[in-house]
């Protein structure tokens, strides 16, 4: 019974992510955009948790669900905007996901702890919440860094990397160590790490 909902469940995540109008090409395919980020998310927590409880699963998949009809351009410019935004989305992606979960007949347990780990309640203090957080950070290192390093100075770069790792645990940044990186931002990555780690030695001295 157990296994069955859950496959309604990813199913109908699949569903919604399908519907993004907004395509990627990957590995000679063209892939809703959201699709392939939810595919990306399992991936990664199959490879940090190879036992992933039902909750685990299907906040990893949901984690962007219907993300593009939340727009950024409908929220202000600069930082508080952004934030904003960030915030809103945790609400509309939790929102979204517990819709699917009482059709399919999940208790409200489930519901609750699912709805906590896409709203990032309690990270560096819930285990399954920080969990989703390393998945998405390392989502983020692996595929879409790169791409984000193009329109951005080194400064900027390197000021990214230092905020993903702050939000990372030991287990998720030993992760992101194993990534094969260009020589450039390996470089980044390098000097971003060398920069906690000095911050790191004076809150300490």
């Amino acid at each position: 019974m157990s296994k069955d909902r859950l496959c309604k469940a990813i199913a109908a995540i699949d569903q919604a992510n399908s519907e993004d109008p907004t395509k990627e090409f990957w590995q000679g395919k063209e892939i809703p955009k959201e699709l392939l980020y939810s595919g990306r998310m399992a991936q990664w927590l199959e490879k940090l948790d190879p036992s992933p409880t039902e909750s685990r699963q299907i906040a990893a998949r949901a984690q962007h669900i219907r993300r593009w009809m939340v727009s950024r351009e409908d929220y202000p410019a600069g930082r508080e905007g952004y934030l904003r935004w960030r915030t809103h989305l945790y609400h509309f992606h939790a929102d979204q996901t517990e819709v699917i979960l009482r059709e399919i007949g999940y208790d409200e347990e489930t519901i609750l702890l699912v709805r906590k780990m896409i709203g990032k309640q309690g990270i560096k203090r819930e285990p399954d919440v920080q969990l989703l957080e390393d998945v998405a950070c390392l989502v983020f290192l692996e595929y879409y860094f790169p791409d984000f390093a193009k329109n951005h100075d080194e400064g900027k770069l390197v000021d990214i990397v230092c905020k993903t790792w702050k939000k990372m645990s030991e287990a998720g940044r030993c992760a992101a160590l194993s990534l094969t990186m260009p020589p450039e931002l390996a470089g980044v990555v390098a000097k971003a790490l060398n920069l906690e780690e000095k911050k790191s030695d004076g809150k300490t001295a």
